[in-house]
């Protein structure tokens, strides 16, 4: 057990490393990097699947930083896509620091849980001549959703988690109501390395502002839209143009025009995604216009073209112009 001295990182030096966010789907991942990092990086659905690349937070503080990797939720694929959301996570994995496991605190531990456990152990655990495991890297239980449970419930999930597997802590949290987000942050960093710091001190997300943009009209789809359509949606930016100095023809006096594709599988999906006389699409923009203009610093007008792309998910060419 680390006394309080040991557990300060100015005892030994500024920290600073990777921390792989893995868990299964709809765990709470990017609930909990949004919380750590004090603002909206990755948008946070209940839908399953809602995370699909590994979207980097940047938590920066007096004595240390870390980078957040909010991964897609590790599950068995279905399509091409959710193999290679599979694949992101691995790729994740390759070069961190450390690693926070969430298991939600109103579920029981499951067959997927296991397979992601038995992953992290071939990844980074070492097995010696008794057949005792130790972890190569610091592996952090993070029990979400911990509001869902009476106090009594609490202690015997958290004893149940205690036997799943041999973590190096275990820290409760509801990051929805911001109970305990504190002491989450406080047990990552104490378990950092020592390092210096890797980005300037105002940078949140290493994510380009095409991906966050696109991200949050995503989002915004997903919080509207019935349960299966949500999985057949992607969104590019094609480009985000800014106002010429000049006037030239067809730009917006002061504003830039963000260019974006919307993608669905069907035909069919096109008139849902647009809505009748278009209202779902004036409803986005009206929604996103201030996180828009507030990513690309300056006002716009939001260009959004719904397009069908059939059968996307499971064809490796349309993967790759997409994205994934």
């Amino acid at each position: 057990m680390m006394t309080q001295d040991e557990k300060s990182p100015t005892a030994t030096g500024y920290r600073s490393g990777f921390v792989a966010v893995v868990g299964r789907p709809n765990v709470g991942k990017s609930t909990l990097t949004n919380a750590l990092v004090g603002t909206r990086i990755a948008i946070a659905s209940s839908r399953p699947e809602t995370t699909r690349k590994a979207i980097r937070g940047i938590l920066t503080t007096p004595t240390a930083q870390l980078v957040l990797v909010d991964t897609p939720g590790i599950h068995r694929p279905r399509t091409l896509l959710g193999q290679r959301l599979n694949d992101v996570v691995s790729d994740s994995l390759s070069d961190v620091d450390e690693v926070a496991f969430l298991l939600p605190a109103d579920q029981e531990i499951g067959p997927g849980d296991r397979m992601i456990l038995s992953r992290l152990r071939s990844e980074f655990a070492t097995k010696n001549d008794a057949g005792t495991l130790t972890w190569r890297i610091p592996l952090i239980a993070i029990v979400t959703k911990i509001d869902e449970l009476n106090r009594h419930d609490l202690v015997a999930k958290l004893l149940e988690i205690q036997e799943f597997a041999d973590f190096t802590e275990i820290v409760p949290v509801s990051a929805l109501r911001d109970d305990n987000v504190d002491e989450v942050r406080s047990v990552l960093i104490a378990h950092m390395p020592v390092g210096p710091q890797m980005y300037p001190e105002d940078q949140l997300t290493e994510e380009r502002p095409e991906d966050t943009i696109a991200e949050l009209i995503r989002g915004a789809f997903l919080e509207d839209l019935d349960d299966e359509l949500p999985h057949s949606l992607a969104v590019v930016v094609d480009s985000i143009e800014r106002p010429a100095t000049d006037g030239a023809e067809g730009s917006t006096p002061g504003r830039a025009r963000v260019m974006v594709s919307i993608y669905v599988e069907r035909d069919s999906q096109k008139p849902i995604i647009i809505g009748h006389g278009a209202e779902r699409l004036v409803r986005v923009k009206k929604r996103l216009r201030t996180p828009v203009n507030r990513i690309v610093g300056m006002r716009c007008v939001l260009d959004l073209h719904v397009k069908v792309a059939k059968g996307w998910q499971s064809d490796p060419k349309k993967l790759d112009r997409l994205g994934f």
